[in-house]
Protein backbone atom coordinates (compact mmCIF):
# COMPACT_ATOMS: atom_id res chain seq x y z
CA UNK A 1 0.00 0.00 0.00
CA UNK A 2 1.40 3.36 -1.05
CA UNK A 3 0.91 7.01 -0.07
CA UNK A 4 0.05 10.17 -1.98
CA UNK A 5 1.68 13.47 -1.12
CA UNK A 6 -0.37 16.22 0.51
CA UNK A 7 0.45 19.71 1.76
CA UNK A 8 -1.16 19.24 5.18
CA UNK A 9 -2.43 16.53 7.50
CA UNK A 10 -6.17 15.75 7.25
CA UNK A 11 -8.17 17.76 9.80
CA UNK A 12 -10.57 15.18 11.22
CA UNK A 13 -10.10 12.44 13.79
CA UNK A 14 -10.81 9.48 11.49
CA UNK A 15 -7.12 8.95 10.78
CA UNK A 16 -4.22 7.23 12.49
CA UNK A 17 -0.99 9.23 12.28
CA UNK A 18 2.48 7.67 12.20
CA UNK A 19 6.02 8.96 11.57
CA UNK A 20 7.32 8.45 8.03
CA UNK A 21 10.57 6.48 8.28
CA UNK A 22 13.43 7.09 5.86
CA UNK A 23 14.62 3.63 4.87
CA UNK A 24 13.83 0.66 2.64
CA UNK A 25 10.19 -0.41 2.61
CA UNK A 26 9.91 -4.15 3.23
CA UNK A 27 7.37 -6.84 3.98
CA UNK A 28 8.42 -9.67 6.29
CA UNK A 29 6.90 -13.15 5.88
CA UNK A 30 7.44 -15.26 9.02
CA UNK A 31 6.52 -18.90 8.49
CA UNK A 32 6.75 -21.93 10.75
CA UNK A 33 10.49 -22.34 10.48
CA UNK A 34 11.86 -19.67 8.14
CA UNK A 35 11.51 -16.04 7.18
CA UNK A 36 11.57 -14.01 3.97
CA UNK A 37 12.14 -10.25 3.62
CA UNK A 38 10.70 -8.77 0.42
CA UNK A 39 11.40 -5.34 -1.04
CA UNK A 40 8.72 -3.08 -2.47
CA UNK A 41 9.64 -4.20 -6.00
CA UNK A 42 9.29 -7.87 -4.95
CA UNK A 43 13.00 -8.64 -4.65
CA UNK A 44 14.52 -10.53 -1.70
CA UNK A 45 16.31 -8.42 0.91
CA UNK A 46 17.59 -11.25 3.11
CA UNK A 47 21.07 -11.50 1.58
CA UNK A 48 21.69 -7.79 2.15
CA UNK A 49 20.53 -7.86 5.77
CA UNK A 50 21.56 -11.25 7.19
CA UNK A 51 21.66 -9.94 10.77
CA UNK A 52 18.11 -8.65 10.42
CA UNK A 53 16.91 -11.93 8.92
CA UNK A 54 18.18 -13.83 11.96
CA UNK A 55 16.82 -11.30 14.45
CA UNK A 56 13.36 -11.26 12.87
CA UNK A 57 13.28 -15.05 12.74
CA UNK A 58 14.03 -15.13 16.46
CA UNK A 59 11.72 -12.34 17.61
CA UNK A 60 8.61 -12.49 15.42
CA UNK A 61 5.75 -14.91 16.14
CA UNK A 62 5.22 -17.70 13.64
CA UNK A 63 2.84 -17.34 10.70
CA UNK A 64 2.63 -13.57 10.44
CA UNK A 65 3.16 -11.01 7.66
CA UNK A 66 4.33 -7.53 8.65
CA UNK A 67 4.78 -4.37 6.59
CA UNK A 68 7.53 -2.02 7.72
CA UNK A 69 10.78 -0.22 7.02
CA UNK A 70 14.42 -1.25 7.23
CA UNK A 71 16.54 1.54 8.71
CA UNK A 72 20.06 2.14 9.99
CA UNK A 73 20.11 3.68 13.48
CA UNK A 74 23.13 5.80 14.42
CA UNK A 75 23.87 8.18 17.32
CA UNK A 76 23.00 11.02 14.90
CA UNK A 77 19.66 9.51 13.90
CA UNK A 78 18.71 7.53 10.81
CA UNK A 79 21.37 7.33 8.10
CA UNK A 80 20.10 6.57 4.60
CA UNK A 81 23.54 6.90 3.03
CA UNK A 82 24.86 4.07 5.20
CA UNK A 83 21.74 2.03 4.45
CA UNK A 84 22.36 2.31 0.71
CA UNK A 85 25.81 0.78 1.14
CA UNK A 86 24.20 -2.50 2.17
CA UNK A 87 23.00 -3.24 -1.37
CA UNK A 88 26.40 -4.58 -2.34
CA UNK A 89 27.01 -7.57 -4.62
CA UNK A 90 29.83 -8.99 -2.48
CA UNK A 91 28.64 -11.16 0.42
CA UNK A 92 31.87 -10.46 2.33
CA UNK A 93 31.24 -6.73 2.16
CA UNK A 94 27.64 -7.17 3.30
CA UNK A 95 28.78 -9.32 6.23
CA UNK A 96 31.33 -6.69 7.28
CA UNK A 97 28.75 -3.90 7.16
CA UNK A 98 26.19 -6.05 9.01
CA UNK A 99 28.57 -6.12 11.98
CA UNK A 100 29.65 -2.48 11.76
CA UNK A 101 26.24 -0.90 11.07
CA UNK A 102 23.50 -3.43 11.87
CA UNK A 103 20.03 -2.69 10.53
CA UNK A 104 16.75 -2.34 12.41
CA UNK A 105 13.17 -3.04 11.34
CA UNK A 106 10.31 -0.67 12.15
CA UNK A 107 6.93 -2.42 11.86
CA UNK A 108 3.84 -0.40 10.99
CA UNK A 109 1.17 -2.74 9.61
CA UNK A 110 -0.01 -6.31 10.10
CA UNK A 111 -1.22 -8.20 7.03
CA UNK A 112 -1.56 -11.65 8.59
CA UNK A 113 -1.32 -13.23 12.04
CA UNK A 114 -1.70 -16.81 13.17
CA UNK A 115 -2.29 -17.75 9.54
CA UNK A 116 -5.28 -15.34 9.31
CA UNK A 117 -5.38 -12.86 6.42
CA UNK A 118 -6.00 -9.39 7.91
CA UNK A 119 -5.80 -7.23 4.79
CA UNK A 120 -9.56 -6.67 4.69
CA UNK A 121 -9.69 -5.66 8.35
CA UNK A 122 -9.87 -1.92 9.18
CA UNK A 123 -6.59 -0.12 9.80
CA UNK A 124 -7.56 0.52 13.44
CA UNK A 125 -8.07 -3.21 14.03
CA UNK A 126 -4.79 -4.09 12.35
CA UNK A 127 -3.03 -1.55 14.55
CA UNK A 128 -4.53 -2.99 17.70
CA UNK A 129 -3.51 -6.49 16.60
CA UNK A 130 0.08 -5.55 15.81
CA UNK A 131 0.42 -3.80 19.18
CA UNK A 132 -0.57 -7.02 20.92
CA UNK A 133 1.57 -9.16 18.63
CA UNK A 134 4.74 -7.10 19.19
CA UNK A 135 4.10 -6.10 22.82
CA UNK A 136 7.21 -7.87 24.07
CA UNK A 137 9.48 -7.44 21.06
CA UNK A 138 12.74 -5.52 21.42
CA UNK A 139 15.53 -4.04 19.27
CA UNK A 140 16.38 -4.36 16.47
CA UNK A 141 12.62 -4.73 15.94
CA UNK A 142 10.45 -1.71 16.75
CA UNK A 143 6.78 -0.82 16.45
CA UNK A 144 6.26 2.63 14.99
CA UNK A 145 4.52 5.19 17.23
CA UNK A 146 0.91 6.05 16.38
CA UNK A 147 -1.51 8.75 17.46
CA UNK A 148 -5.04 9.82 16.59
CA UNK A 149 -4.35 13.33 17.82
CA UNK A 150 -3.59 15.69 14.93
CA UNK A 151 -1.79 18.21 17.14
CA UNK A 152 0.60 15.47 18.26
CA UNK A 153 1.18 14.48 14.63
CA UNK A 154 1.94 18.11 13.72
CA UNK A 155 4.48 18.20 16.56
CA UNK A 156 6.03 14.98 15.26
CA UNK A 157 6.33 16.54 11.80
CA UNK A 158 8.34 19.37 13.31
CA UNK A 159 10.46 17.43 15.80
CA UNK A 160 11.16 14.01 14.33
CA UNK A 161 12.94 15.34 11.25
CA UNK A 162 15.83 16.12 13.57
CA UNK A 163 16.26 12.36 14.08
CA UNK A 164 16.34 11.69 10.33
CA UNK A 165 12.67 10.87 9.75
CA UNK A 166 10.89 11.89 6.58
CA UNK A 167 7.50 13.32 7.59
CA UNK A 168 4.17 11.96 8.83
CA UNK A 169 1.79 9.36 7.37
CA UNK A 170 -2.00 9.51 7.80
CA UNK A 171 -4.01 6.28 7.45
CA UNK A 172 -7.80 6.17 7.35
CA UNK A 173 -8.86 4.28 10.48
CA UNK A 174 -11.56 2.22 8.76
CA UNK A 175 -9.69 1.47 5.52
CA UNK A 176 -8.49 -2.02 4.57
CA UNK A 177 -4.97 -2.73 3.35
CA UNK A 178 -4.93 -1.89 -0.37
CA UNK A 179 -1.82 -3.23 -2.15
CA UNK A 180 -0.53 -1.04 -4.96
CA UNK A 181 -2.95 1.81 -4.25
CA UNK A 182 -2.03 5.23 -2.88
CA UNK A 183 -4.48 4.88 -0.02
CA UNK A 184 -2.38 6.66 2.61
CA UNK A 185 -1.49 10.34 2.89
CA UNK A 186 2.08 11.53 3.42
CA UNK A 187 3.07 15.01 4.50
CA UNK A 188 6.68 16.10 4.23
CA UNK A 189 8.48 19.34 4.91
CA UNK A 190 8.26 21.75 1.99
CA UNK A 191 11.07 24.26 1.71
CA UNK A 192 12.38 26.43 -1.08
CA UNK A 193 15.91 27.30 -2.17
CA UNK A 194 17.44 29.45 -4.87
CA UNK A 195 20.01 27.42 -6.80
CA UNK A 196 22.49 27.91 -9.58
CA UNK A 197 21.61 26.01 -12.75
CA UNK A 198 25.04 24.70 -13.73
CA UNK A 199 24.15 22.07 -16.33
CA UNK A 200 21.54 19.67 -17.59
CA UNK A 201 21.01 16.11 -18.77
CA UNK A 202 19.20 15.15 -21.95
CA UNK A 203 15.85 13.42 -21.67
CA UNK A 204 15.77 9.68 -22.35
CA UNK A 205 13.78 10.40 -25.53
CA UNK A 206 16.78 12.09 -27.12
CA UNK A 207 18.41 15.46 -27.63
CA UNK A 208 15.17 17.25 -28.39
CA UNK A 209 14.21 17.54 -24.73
CA UNK A 210 15.89 18.37 -21.41
CA UNK A 211 15.66 15.62 -18.81
CA UNK A 212 16.84 17.42 -15.67
CA UNK A 213 18.63 20.55 -14.53
CA UNK A 214 21.75 20.20 -12.37
CA UNK A 215 21.62 22.43 -9.31
CA UNK A 216 24.43 24.01 -7.33
CA UNK A 217 24.98 25.97 -4.12
CA UNK A 218 28.11 27.79 -2.97
CA UNK A 219 29.71 26.66 0.28
CA UNK A 220 31.58 28.80 2.81
CA UNK A 221 34.75 28.54 0.73
CA UNK A 222 33.02 29.90 -2.35
CA UNK A 223 33.07 26.51 -4.10
CA UNK A 224 30.00 25.58 -6.14
CA UNK A 225 28.77 22.20 -4.90
CA UNK A 226 26.40 19.91 -6.80
CA UNK A 227 23.29 19.59 -4.60
CA UNK A 228 20.87 17.66 -6.79
CA UNK A 229 18.56 17.94 -9.78
CA UNK A 230 15.12 19.16 -10.72
CA UNK A 231 13.15 17.36 -13.40
CA UNK A 232 9.52 18.34 -12.83
CA UNK A 233 8.66 19.43 -16.36
CA UNK A 234 6.05 18.56 -18.94
CA UNK A 235 7.34 17.22 -22.26
CA UNK A 236 6.40 20.47 -23.98
CA UNK A 237 8.40 22.44 -21.41
CA UNK A 238 11.36 20.05 -21.78
CA UNK A 239 11.50 20.86 -25.50
CA UNK A 240 11.24 24.58 -24.84
CA UNK A 241 14.18 24.37 -22.44
CA UNK A 242 16.45 23.08 -25.22
CA UNK A 243 16.08 26.40 -27.04
CA UNK A 244 16.01 28.48 -23.87
CA UNK A 245 19.29 27.04 -22.56
CA UNK A 246 21.10 26.93 -25.90
CA UNK A 247 22.84 30.33 -25.48
CA UNK A 248 24.21 29.24 -22.10
CA UNK A 249 25.95 26.23 -23.64
CA UNK A 250 28.37 28.36 -25.69
CA UNK A 251 31.88 28.09 -24.20
CA UNK A 252 30.30 26.82 -20.98
CA UNK A 253 33.10 24.42 -20.08
CA UNK A 254 35.87 26.97 -20.52
CA UNK A 255 35.55 28.45 -17.04
CA UNK A 256 33.09 26.02 -15.51
CA UNK A 257 33.65 25.25 -11.79
CA UNK A 258 32.87 21.58 -12.46
CA UNK A 259 35.35 21.28 -15.35
CA UNK A 260 37.60 18.88 -13.44
CA UNK A 261 34.66 16.61 -12.63
CA UNK A 262 33.64 16.46 -16.27
CA UNK A 263 37.14 15.41 -17.28
CA UNK A 264 37.85 13.03 -14.38
CA UNK A 265 37.47 9.30 -14.43
CA UNK A 266 34.03 8.27 -13.20
CA UNK A 267 35.56 6.21 -10.38
CA UNK A 268 37.05 9.41 -8.93
CA UNK A 269 33.88 11.45 -9.04
CA UNK A 270 32.21 10.25 -5.85
CA UNK A 271 28.79 11.95 -5.95
CA UNK A 272 29.59 14.57 -8.55
CA UNK A 273 27.71 15.00 -11.85
CA UNK A 274 28.28 12.03 -14.13
CA UNK A 275 29.36 9.68 -11.38
CA UNK A 276 28.29 6.06 -11.66
CA UNK A 277 27.11 4.03 -8.72
CA UNK A 278 25.26 0.79 -8.08
CA UNK A 279 22.07 2.85 -8.29
CA UNK A 280 22.86 4.29 -11.71
CA UNK A 281 24.28 1.22 -13.45
CA UNK A 282 23.28 1.25 -17.09
CA UNK A 283 22.00 4.82 -17.03
CA UNK A 284 23.50 7.58 -19.14
CA UNK A 285 24.66 10.14 -16.59
CA UNK A 286 26.56 12.35 -19.01
CA UNK A 287 25.71 16.02 -18.66
CA UNK A 288 25.98 19.27 -20.54
CA UNK A 289 27.56 22.27 -18.78
CA UNK A 290 25.91 25.69 -18.75
CA UNK A 291 27.53 29.03 -18.07
CA UNK A 292 26.99 30.03 -14.46
CA UNK A 293 24.38 32.71 -15.10
CA UNK A 294 20.93 31.28 -14.37
CA UNK A 295 19.20 30.96 -10.98
CA UNK A 296 16.02 29.03 -10.30
CA UNK A 297 13.85 28.56 -7.21
CA UNK A 298 13.04 24.97 -6.29
CA UNK A 299 11.02 23.20 -3.62
CA UNK A 300 12.73 20.46 -1.65
CA UNK A 301 11.91 18.33 1.39
CA UNK A 302 15.22 17.96 3.22
CA UNK A 303 18.96 17.60 2.88
CA UNK A 304 20.83 14.34 3.10
CA UNK A 305 24.33 15.42 4.02
CA UNK A 306 25.03 18.33 1.67
CA UNK A 307 22.57 17.32 -1.08
CA UNK A 308 18.82 17.26 -1.58
CA UNK A 309 17.49 13.86 -0.51
CA UNK A 310 15.05 13.69 -3.45
CA UNK A 311 14.74 15.48 -6.78
CA UNK A 312 13.68 19.08 -6.19
CA UNK A 313 10.56 20.58 -7.77
CA UNK A 314 11.14 23.48 -10.16
CA UNK A 315 9.11 26.54 -9.19
CA UNK A 316 10.36 29.46 -11.29
CA UNK A 317 13.33 31.26 -12.73
CA UNK A 318 14.81 34.02 -10.55
CA UNK A 319 16.31 36.64 -12.92
CA UNK A 320 16.49 39.01 -9.95
CA UNK A 321 19.04 36.79 -8.19
CA UNK A 322 22.78 36.49 -8.81
CA UNK A 323 24.41 33.02 -8.84
CA UNK A 324 26.91 34.13 -6.19
CA UNK A 325 24.03 34.65 -3.78
CA UNK A 326 22.93 30.98 -3.99
CA UNK A 327 24.58 29.70 -0.83
CA UNK A 328 24.05 26.92 1.69
CA UNK A 329 23.42 29.44 4.45
CA UNK A 330 19.97 30.22 3.00
CA UNK A 331 18.78 26.73 3.95
CA UNK A 332 16.84 25.99 7.11
CA UNK A 333 18.80 24.14 9.77
CA UNK A 334 17.02 21.14 11.30
CA UNK A 335 17.17 20.88 15.08
CA UNK A 336 18.62 17.53 16.24
CA UNK A 337 16.21 15.14 17.96
CA UNK A 338 17.02 11.92 19.78
CA UNK A 339 15.90 8.82 17.92
CA UNK A 340 15.27 7.00 21.21
CA UNK A 341 12.58 9.59 21.96
CA UNK A 342 10.90 8.73 18.66
CA UNK A 343 10.86 5.01 19.44
CA UNK A 344 9.53 5.67 22.94
CA UNK A 345 6.67 7.90 21.78
CA UNK A 346 4.38 4.87 21.95
CA UNK A 347 0.78 4.69 20.81
CA UNK A 348 -2.20 6.78 21.80
CA UNK A 349 -5.86 6.42 20.96
CA UNK A 350 -5.66 2.92 19.51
Amino acid sequence: MLAKLADALPPDDSFLFEPKWDGFRAIVFRGESDLFIQSRDLRPFDRYFPELHDALLEKLPKNCVIDGEIVIVTPRGLDFDVLQLRLHPAASRVAKLAKETPASFVAFDLLAAGGENLMKAPQSERRARIERLLAKVGPPVHLTPMTRDRDTAVRWLDQFEGAGLDGVIAKAAEAPYQPGKRAMIKVKHARTAECVVAGFRWHKSGKDAVGSLLLGLYDDRGVLQHVGVTSSFTMARRKELVKELAPLRKNAMEHHPWKEWAQADAAELNRMPGAQSRWSAGKDLSWEPLRIERVCEVKYDHLQGDRFRHAAVFLRWRPDKQPKDCRYDQLEITRPYELDRVFSSGSSGS
